[in-house]
């Protein structure tokens, strides 16, 4: 990120003033009439100190705060905009027009020294590609401490502009007290909203807020958003402009086609700058890809438009919103990761970074950009956690619709259950004592190949195969194990049971146990998990086809004879194996 620094000294060597003593005021309002100025800056001297009232040349008169230095008063400018406690056209004035002042009577304060700290001229300011800028809420509201009747309030609340009385029902849509338009219009409902307010709040319940009851109102809203430093970000190599909370988060990398702002003392919060060249299919396809990453949790709601998505996602950790929208050949968007127990919060940062949100320029993130980080591995998309199951284990088609065999150990209290972590299943059938489930696609299925079974008695020490993800799924692909029938019982007899001579890993349980001539002989059953007893490492069992056909499983007799070879036996099995996964 190139920075570059800019001193004070040299602008002052270039004519800029730095001079400390000159005052600097910040205007909140003009009126025509004397005495429209002086009620309003009675209610402004209310709730704030340093409020003066002057006269200006062709008849008006300014409400203004001061005097300020410069600094202090872009300071002051920006809190109190932010709070919505000025109206968002004040500006800094010089003073100069100010002629006789009407507020406080008898005061003089255009020669009085200013308030706060004037830069030194050694300061120097830094300034970067990604530069941070206070954003400007849109409702401005006075404040006073003094009590209004019904009648003056009815009066104060007539100065409102459109914009502020929106943010009022705004407001009181917030606190849960109104349910209609966000219109601007005080009608009935309104009305009705602001007197059940005020019995609330414990005041007379007029249906017309005071001066001082709107300003309380406004200030509970916005304190919601206080200590967020909520802010204004331009990034020209995204394009992109937005409000954050950079208070909260805080730049860490480009990994394109995202910008990661990473959790800023340890607030738990993440946001994603999305920003990649595509086309509709490009849309479609990341919106596809955001479903697959931890930080787009399953439960929530989807909506994909012809040219944007919205994806929510919330966990009992978090709750994400992501936005993207295609325009002029350019994906764009953003994601918000916050943390959960926060809602309130959150649905406001989300409603100031959609308002603010803005492409800007013709450019979008250079996929080359960024350097690669010692955090690379397959299971990572541009930095990002790709969602993974609680389980993943082995399960083998057994029919022509696509019924899967798997344990049942592997479909247990799984929120959602996948076949090829595609297609969604649900569990048909459980034997506890065998060990087995019979999954059921949600939709139909037309597999390749399904199994066909021996159920009768195998030769003892023939070879036999096993099918299987073996590593839950990271090779991509089924895997074949090659091993001995040691025994057609269990070690305690169990005629159900099959011993196997082989070594195999725990995804392999599930998968289809192979004579040589490709007839599945029965189900590898997961290792033993006694806490008393470990067998020794290639020691397996099976539970056999006979069983599983008496347990009520439909299993297609195999009519094969001859031996097949050893690659033609994995091909068989690959295309008849699938990866069970279970999710939370």
């Amino acid at each position: 990120m190139k920075r570059f620094f800019i001193s004070i000294s040299i602008l002052i060597s270039l004519g800029f003033s730095a001079n400390a003593q000159e005052s600097s005021w910040l205007q909140l309002e003009a009126h025509s009439s004397l005495r429209a100025a002086q009620e309003r800056t009675r209610a402004y001297a209310g709730a704030f100190e340093a409020v003066n009232g002057f006269s200006m040349p062709g008849g008006w008169y300014a409400v203004v705060l001061g005097p300020f230095t410069k600094q202090e008063a872009e300071k002051r400018r920006r809190t109190l905009r932010r709070e919505n406690l000025i109206p968002n056209d004040s500006f800094i004035a010089d003073g100069r027009g100010y002629r006789q002042q009407f507020w406080p009577i008898g005061a003089n304060t255009l020669t009085a020294e200013p308030i706060g700290e004037a830069p030194t001229e050694t300061t120097a300011i830094e300034m970067s590609v990604v530069e941070p800028a206070i954003s400007e809420p849109t409702a401005p509201q006075p404040v006073a401490d003094i009590e209004e009747t019904p009648r003056q309030a009815r009066k104060s609340e007539a100065l409102l502009n459109r914009d502020e009385r929106k943010m009022l029902q705004t407001a009181l849509q917030w606190e849960g007290f109104y349910t209609a338009a966000i219109d601007g219009a005080f009608g009935r409902g309104t009305r009705r909203s602001m007197a059940a307010y005020q019995a609330e709040m414990g005041y007379k319940a007029t249906g017309i807020l005071t001066t001082k009851q709107r300003a309380e109102l406004l200030k509970n809203y916005n304190a919601i958003l206080e200590g967020i430093g909520l802010a204004t970000i331009i990034d020209k190599s995204a394009g992109i402009q937005i409000d954050m909370p950079m208070a909260l988060v805080e730049f860490a990398r480009y990994e394109p086609p995202f910008v990661h702002y990473d959790s800023k003392n340890d607030s738990g919060v993440r946001v994603l700058l999305i920003s990649q060249t595509g086309d509709q299919a490009s849309l479609f396809g990341l919106y596809d890809i955001m479903q697959t990453l931890e930080i787009v949790p399953l439960e929530g709601e989807r909506k994909r438009k012809d040219r944007s998505f919205v994806l929510t996602g919330q966990n009992e950790k978090f709750t994400s919103y992501t936005y993207a929208a295609l325009e002029s050949g350019m994906i764009k968007g953003f994601t918000l990761i916050w943390p959960q127990g926060d809602g309130k919060r959150l649905e406001r940062v989300i409603a100031a970074m959609k308002a603010s949100f803005k492409p800007v320029g013709n450019t979008a993130l250079d996929p080359n950009l960024g350097e690669p980080t010692a955090e690379q591995r397959i299971d990572l998309i541009s930095g990002l956690e790709i969602r993974k199951p609680i389980i993943s284990r082995t399960g083998f088609y057994i029919d022509s619709v696509g019924r899967v065999l798997t344990t049942a150990s592997s479909v247990q209290n799984c929120g959602r259950i996948s076949i090829d972590e595609t297609y969604d299943a649900r569990v048909e059938l459980v034997n506890s004592e065998l060990g087995i489930a019979v999954l059921k696609p949600i939709n139909t299925l037309a597999p390749v190949a399904f199994a066909s079974f021996n159920t009768k008695p195998p030769r003892l020490n023939s070879e036999i195969a096993v099918s299987g993800y073996s590593y839950e799924g990271a090779l991509g692909s089924a895997t074949t194990t090659f091993g001995k029938l040691t025994d057609i019982r269990g070690l305690r007899g169990e005629e159900y049971l099959r011993r196997l001579a082989m070594v195999t890993q725990s995804g392999d349980a599930g998968g289809p146990v192979f004579d040589m001539t490709g007839a599945v002989l029965g189900m590898l059953l997961p290792h033993s998990t006694s806490s008393t007893q470990k067998l020794p490492e290639e020691v397996n069992f099976a539970v056999s086809a006979d069983a599983i056909a008496k347990a009520g499983v439909k299993l297609p007799a195999s009519t094969i004879s001859g031996a097949l070879a050893p690659i033609e036996l994995a091909a068989k099995g690959i295309d008849m194996t699938v990866l069970v996964s279970c999710w939370n």
